[in-house]
């Protein structure tokens, strides 16, 4: 996760995790440099305690590793362990404490000469074979040593504007067997240079993971190894290169961390000739990259989002903005894991502006604060759910860990504005209301990748096909009746770079000519709509960019895959029912700017007094996410709380129970009960003022939180 520091460009990066093993039960995390203390105990499963001596950017110094670790788990929390892979508190390394040698040179360096710096003397890394002996020998030896049994390995991360440094050039000459070449040469250096960037982290992985569980086994433990990553759309739009999905192919690595929140999705797109933040809209596109890298491997995905973020922000917009990416996770009903936060000492202890243009610095608001702990605490009982995202289904977008490839620098004139050329393809559906999926070109060998996909959506004007294996997937789907829509004018600089479809035996032109030949058809093929075997392919002679980036511009791609998959739904909103939750969205920019409206009987979620509504309605460019009285369990039993609540008790007339969260944090809760109470007792102590509602049978109450537990008693 992004932390704020003092860089010569952007902030990014860190992370890898470990310590005690990761269990089923480990359902929520959240990683902190801090040992515990009252105010940031927010009573996850898990916590992943960072770095060996702490986060580089601490001005205080954390204590002892085994200390911080000791004072989570005396409170009962599962410990992990987090360090940085790319960059992190690895001065002994830079500075020659490790081997006796300076290694400053094997920092990422732009074409200015600038080392792109984290910190003092924490510069972003090129990983080399020296630096990744001493990354296992001093780091993951030592963790393991002392008891982990679980590594995340966070965000394998390479600047593409970086990619002058020594140490690089080095590589380059033991990659290609050449002499290095400056990527703003040409587009072909560019796509060469940004190809070596992607097999050096993916080379760091494997050899850290293959090491961490052969020295597991060496001891007869099992070792698990995680990577925290942020998504494909974010790293192409961040112009960053990172393994991404090909990870998949690493015996080594268990499953991941999805990184998306309000810094990632607030990248601003084009749609409709308009360029703005889109966050609910980019924050579902980042979720459904992870949901769906993972899906077809089986490999496990906590989703995460954070109440603030990595730039200074008022708390309005951290609010306005939370809310979003919570309830773009929760459209993924397959998916119920979660990273609650990261850092929360910056969350619940650093002053922030108290509202848009004030002067005023201040710590979290209460009512942020509670409305926060009730959507935390409710991912503890997210269900995974078979229901589905409501409109029409089937409809997907083909993505490539090439994507990144092509982002810096502009060649020939050829610019995708925004990463255009992706959200070209996704924001007409999406912005229409119909569930738009991604599918991973790296994944297309897995029978699961195209699953329920009636209606793909491609184009090479963004990224190139790393492998012709991928071309012979396709076609096999298409021929079975799979429907492919090819969007491009496949003239972009990159088209002609040294690649495997123009070397060897192969001699196209553009790599859309080999699918096109797998599937009968001509090279070069014009507009129209082809069939293939039982299923169709239509060419659309359009770079998607066109399709945002003028308004109305993407009239032509909307007629041909209604053509193509049949009436669509178009509507102005989404909406997902997972067991008692409800969760929906109003869009803005869409086919109405009539509000949504829900009725029925909700507890809504997003507002810190937990009111009872019978009709929610959402303006578009909103978010709800509320509780079905309806669904809700036999009574008695708390809906909802800004607590955790541990030691339940009922009987035919009672009800008690401790719960648990961060000081100087106010709790409020709703609970079902059989009848109104008699007697409500908070710490011993007769409460007077409790509100009761008799349509649902709910109890309301607010109390001053403690992380020692605060006890409820409730007589009827």
């Amino acid at each position: 996760m992004r932390k704020s520091a003092w860089l010569t460009s952007l902030t990014l990066f860190c992370v890898l995790a470990c310590a005690g093993p990761v269990r089923d039960s480990v359902k929520t995390t959240f990683q902190t440099s801090q040992g515990w203390r009252p105010s940031i105990d927010n009573r996850a499963d898990a916590v992943m305690v960072y770095g060996v001596g702490g986060n580089p950017t601490d001005k205080n110094a954390p204590g002892s590793l085994e200390a911080r670790l000791a004072s989570w788990r005396e409170r009962g929390y599962e410990t992990h362990f987090m360090t940085g892979i790319a960059w992190g508190g690895y001065q002994d390394y830079f500075t020659g404490g490790w081997d006796g040698e300076w290694h400053l040179d094997e920092g990422q360096v732009r074409m200015e000469g600038d080392t792109i710096w984290h910190g003092p003397m924490v510069p972003y890394i090129v990983p080399t074979e020296n630096y990744l002996a001493y990354f296992k020998e001093r780091h993951i030896k030592r963790v393991i040593d002392a008891g982990v049994d679980a590594i995340f390995l966070e965000e394998p991360e390479f600047w593409a504007d970086a990619g002058y440094s020594e140490a690089f050039k080095r590589e380059w000459k033991a990659f290609y067997g050449e002499d290095w070449r400056p990527q703003d040469e040409s587009p072909e250096a560019t796509y060469l240079s940004s190809k070596l960037k992607y097999h050096l982290y993916y080379r760091a992985l494997d050899e850290v993971s293959s090491y961490a569980k052969e020295y597991g086994r060496s001891l007869g433990r099992d070792i698990k190894c995680y990577v925290p990553t942020h998504s494909l759309v974010n790293y192409s739009a961040w112009q960053i290169v990172s393994p991404e999905a090909s990870l998949a192919s690493l015996d080594g690595i268990d499953g991941y961390i999805a990184q998306v929140w309000t810094g990632t999705s607030r990248v601003p797109d084009y749609f409709d000739g308009v360029r703005r933040e889109r966050v609910f809209e980019t924050a579902c596109l980042e979720y459904g990259c992870l949901a769906s890298m993972t899906a077809p491997t089986g490999r496990r995905v906590w989703f995460l989002t954070d109440p603030i973020e990595d730039a200074t922000r008022d708390w309005t917009d951290f609010r306005r903005n939370y809310q979003a990416t919570y309830a773009a996770q929760l459209l993924y009903p397959q998916i119920d894991s979660y990273e609650i936060m990261p850092w929360p000492e910056r969350i619940y202890e650093r002053p922030y502006p108290a509202g848009p243009g004030s002067d005023e610095r201040i710590r979290i608001p209460q009512d942020f604060a509670s409305m926060m702990q009730v959507m935390t605490n409710a991912l503890q009982e997210m269900p995974v759910s078979r229901n589905t995202l409501d409109g029409s289904q089937g409809i997907s977008v083909l993505m490539a860990n090439s994507l990144m490839f092509q982002r810096f620098p502009v060649h020939e004139g050829y610019d995708d504005p925004q990463l255009s050329n992706f959200f070209g393809l996704a924001l007409p559906l999406l912005k229409r209301g119909v569930p738009v999926g991604i599918t991973h070109i790296e994944n297309l060998g897995y029978p699961e990748a195209l699953a329920g996909v009636k209606v793909l959506l491609m184009t090479y004007a963004n990224m190139k096909p790393m492998d012709p294996a991928a071309h012979e997937h396709l076609a096999r789907w298409v021929r079975d009746g799979g429907v492919l829509v090819y969007s491009g004018t496949d003239t972009d600089p990159f088209q002609g770079v040294r690649e495997w479809w123009n070397t060897g035996e192969y001699a196209y032109d553009a790599p859309s000519d080999h699918l096109f030949e797998l599937l009968g058809l001509s090279p070069g093929l014009g507009r129209g709509v082809y069939p293939c075997g039982k299923g169709r392919l239509c060419v659309l002679r359009n770079d998607p960019k066109e399709y945002v980036m003028t308004a109305g511009g993407d009239a032509a791609l909307l007629s041909a895959v209604e053509s193509l998959y049949g009436p669509l739904q178009w509507k102005n909103h989404f909406l997902l029912d997972r067991g008692p939750y409800k969760i929906a969205a109003a869009l803005d920019e869409s086919v109405s700017d009539e509000p949504y409206v829900i009725e029925g009987s909700f507890i809504d979620l997003f507002d810190p007094t937990l009111p009872i509504v019978t009709r929610k309605e959402l303006a578009p460019g909103s978010q709800a996410f509320l509780y079905d009285l309806r669904k809700a369990p036999k009574a008695p039993a708390i809906l909802a709380a800004a607590s955790r609540a541990y030691d339940l008790h009922r009987t035919a007339r009672t009800f008690s129970y401790v719960c648990k969260a961060p000081a100087e944090t106010c709790n409020v809760t709703r609970i079902l009960l059989r009848r109104k109470p008699l007697s409500v007792l908070v710490d011993g102590e007769p409460v007077s003022n409790f509100a009761w509602d008799p349509a649902t049978r709910t109890l309301f109450l607010r109390f001053p939180n403690t992380p020692d537990g605060v006890r409820v008693e409730i007589r009827w």
